[in-house]
Formats: C-alpha cells, sequence, structure tokens
C-alpha cells in the first residue's frame, strides 16, 4: 500500500475569480454612490445634518436656474448625477407627492452661491405650499486659515 504524500499547494484559482467578480461588481456600482447637482455652495458656519434621516427630498439649483429633485436613495433615475430636472411650476407637484405620502421627510435646497436670493426665496415658498414644514439650505463650511 502507497502513502499518498500531503498535497502542500493551495488552488488560488476560484479565489482569483471571486475577487474579479467583487471587482466588477464595485467598479459597476461605485458611480451610482455619488449623487446630486455640482453646484458652488456658499459657505457658511452651520451644524452638520443628521444623517439619521436616509432620504432627504434635495431641490438642487444650478447657477443657470435649472432645478433638479433628488429624494436620496429613492430616487435613482437613469442619470444618477442629476436626478429629476424639474421646473418651478412641476415641482409643487412632485414635492407634493412625496411629502403627502412621507411627511415627516426633510427638506432640503442646495443652492449655487452666485444665484439671486430671490429665486431661492421662490423655491423655499414653492416647498412650502406644497406642504414642508421647514426647508433647511445646505452649505460648505468655511475654509479655515491658520
Amino acid at each position: 500500500m502507497s502513502r499518498r504524500k500531503p498535497m502542500s499547494e493551495i488552488n488560488v484559482v476560484p479565489y482569483i475569480d471571486v475577487m474579479l467578480v467583487l471587482l466588477v461588481i464595485f467598479m459597476a456600482t461605485a458611480p451610482l454612490l455619488t449623487q446630486g447637482v455640482q453646484v458652488d455652495l456658499p459657505q457658511a458656519p452651520s451644524k452638520a445634518i443628521d444623517t439619521e434621516d436616509l432620504d432627504p427630498l434635495v431641490v438642487s439649483m444650478r447657477d443657470d436656474g435649472a432645478l433638479f429633485l433628488n429624494i436620496g436613495l429613492a430616487s435613482r433615475t437613469k442619470n444618477e448625477e442629476d436626478g429629476t430636472r424639474v421646473t418651478i411650476f412641476s415641482l409643487s407637484e412632485q414635492a407634493g407627492k412625496v411629502l403627502r405620502a412621507r411627511a415627516n421627510v426633510p427638506v432640503y435646497i442646495k443652492a449655487d452661491a452666485t444665484l439671486p436670493y430671490g429665486d431661492v426665496v421662490k423655491v423655499m415658498t414653492v416647498l412650502q405650499q406644497a406642504g414642508a414644514g421647514s426647508v433647511g439650505l445646505i452649505t460648505d463650511p468655511p475654509d479655515i486659515q491658520g
């Protein structure tokens, strides 16, 4: 009877296959994790937003006046970067639907720093008429130079 010598090599091919599948998954999902419209936010000292609210309603206002409605993770559209483009007229209807379905959803405006104050106030008024109890403004923290 011949005894077999114990195999001292590990077959790593299955581990490489799993690693490549995970790599493809992470590469495909990484662009989906970023959302929002690129705006130049004003800088102001403010308290950080509570992260317990996973799906806030965010209205983004670009410097050219374009409006985008983004409902956190729930509003994945074909163009995840911008959310859903809306007009000032359709904003009331679409935000109203969200606010009727989820009355306690936090509402924020993310407006470009170069926009006139009146444009931001118009959007705040439309959101409050749609049923938002309060509307927060998203800012960047100021640069602290020592």
